[in-house]
């Protein structure tokens, strides 16, 4: 069967409104897109932001009648906003196609370093014998596809493959999908504390944390300020640079004295104003790893 497909770009304060009008001409899924594919970072707590424009996307399994349906979605608009013309409403016929098992195929098993493995749910692991994190694409909170994250995955294989990881407490902060902390008690950590700005960030990670069978008792999460004056022999954030700079006080505090550190989500050319906030803090920072135009921090707190 083929479907039909409309397609608008709207700001998003007439996001709601075309998304309402849409439903109402029958459509069977609605899709908001970004129109410029700028990625949204760090929300208010409990929101849900829309970008500066948003691409709606209707389809439908009625194939007649489409001008008629054009007209009224033009009058139902132009009676809710006399004062802004109707966007351009686009439409396509589209081939019938097992859309959910495309959009499988593209996700494949990633290798981080020589052990850890990120699985999708409906993959096979590579190598029974690796360390198989079972993590799905589509959560906005981290997956293990961007160079970021892959760059703090590669390092903390890296840390077990000497034994560095063995029994430590671990702090992930700004946990997201929890994929970091949950990745250092897979790799042989004792415990980790994950803390987000986020509730849904929370539900996802321990929702992760329970599909790679990890016990309730090893891993915490919580709000940031209901983090302490704990110190740990690991600290890992994967955030963005300005946070990073704002919270080096915070984050620096809580690595423990011979503690390791490492730092993620910042471009090239943010790098040297993030390691001069650490460096700040009594951290000594090791040379920045580079990858697409990111770059992974990492150092450490000295004993004395």
């Amino acid at each position: 069967m083929a479907w039909l497909q409309l397609k608008a770009e709207v700001p998003p304060e007439h996001a709601e409104l075309l998304e309402e009008l849409l439903l109402e001409e029958g459509a069977t899924a609605i899709t908001l897109q970004d129109a410029h594919d700028d990625p949204v970072f760090e929300p208010d707590r409990g929101t849900t932001p829309l970008w500066d424009q948003t691409v709606l996307t209707g389809l439908y399994d009625d194939l007649e009648g489409i001008h008629d349906m054009l007209e009224r979605l033009a009058a139902a608009w132009a009676e809710h906003m006399p004062d802004d013309p109707c966007p351009v409403i686009e439409h396509e016929l589209l081939d019938d196609r097992d859309w959910e098992r495309e959009w499988m195929e593209d996700f494949k098993p990633l290798r981080m370093g020589q052990r850890l493995w990120i699985v999708p749910s409906w993959h096979q692991p590579p190598q029974d014998d690796a360390i198989n994190l079972k993590l799905d694409p589509g959560l906005a909170f981290g997956t293990g596809t961007h160079p970021t994250t892959a760059l703090c995955l590669e390092w903390l294989d890296g840390l077990a493959l000497d034994g560095g990881l063995d029994g430590l407490d671990v702090l992930d902060v700004g946990c997201g999908s929890g994929i970091l902390a949950i990745a250092t008690l897979k790799l042989g950590a004792a415990s980790a504390i994950g803390t987000d700005i986020d509730p849904q960030a929370l539900t996802a990670s321990r929702d992760n944390a329970e599909r790679n069978d990890i016990e309730s008792s090893r891993l915490e999460l919580r709000y940031p300020e209901q983090m302490g004056a704990e110190r740990f022999p690991l600290v890992v954030a994967n955030i963005l640079a300005g946070p990073l700079v704002e919270l080096a006080p915070t984050i620096g505090q809580h690595v423990a004295p011979g503690g390791r550190l490492a730092l993620s989500g910042i471009l090239a050319d943010q790098a040297e104003e993030v390691l001069d906030a650490y460096r700040a803090q009594g951290l000594i920072m090791d040379t920045p790893c580079y990858r697409e135009g990111w770059v992974r921090l990492h150092g450490h707190r000295p004993l004395n």
